[in-house]
């Protein structure tokens, strides 16, 4: 069974940094891609970062330069650094597993989700 458990949100302010984590177990980050998605009230689900089972990583615009997506692979698990944070970050954010190696921007290409973790950012 796959499971993917979000930890690290909480209220903060503009600037602030956090740092959001993904543990998964089932899968190993190692063999498959990853995403982090967010969905703010009121609005769709949108997609924050990627990274591939190789490590490599990329982002949304909204959010390049300021979050960055690391992995800890004893632990199996994924980070999601954010600095400089906005108002306009504020959303639950989630972390899914591909089905393949290279993660996606397309939240129907992952099969497995976290049950998201809040982070509201105070202006």
């Amino acid at each position: 069974q796959v499971k993917l458990v979000e930890s690290g949100g909480g209220l903060v302010q503009a600037g602030d940094s956090l740092r959001l984590s993904c543990a998964a177990s089932g899968r190993t980050f190692t063999s498959y891609g990853m995403g982090w998605f967010r969905q703010a009230p009121g609005k769709e689900r949108e997609f924050v970062g990627a990274m591939t089972s190789a490590g490599t990583t990329y982002y949304a615009d909204a959010v390049q330069g300021r979050f960055t997506i690391s992995r800890d692979n004893a632990k199996n698990t994924v980070y999601l650094q954010m600095n400089t944070l906005k108002a306009e970050d504020t959303a639950i954010y989630c972390c899914a597993l591909d089905r393949f190696w290279s993660g996606s921007r397309n939240d129907r290409d992952y099969e497995y989700w976290g049950q998201g973790t809040q982070v509201t950012v105070s202006s």
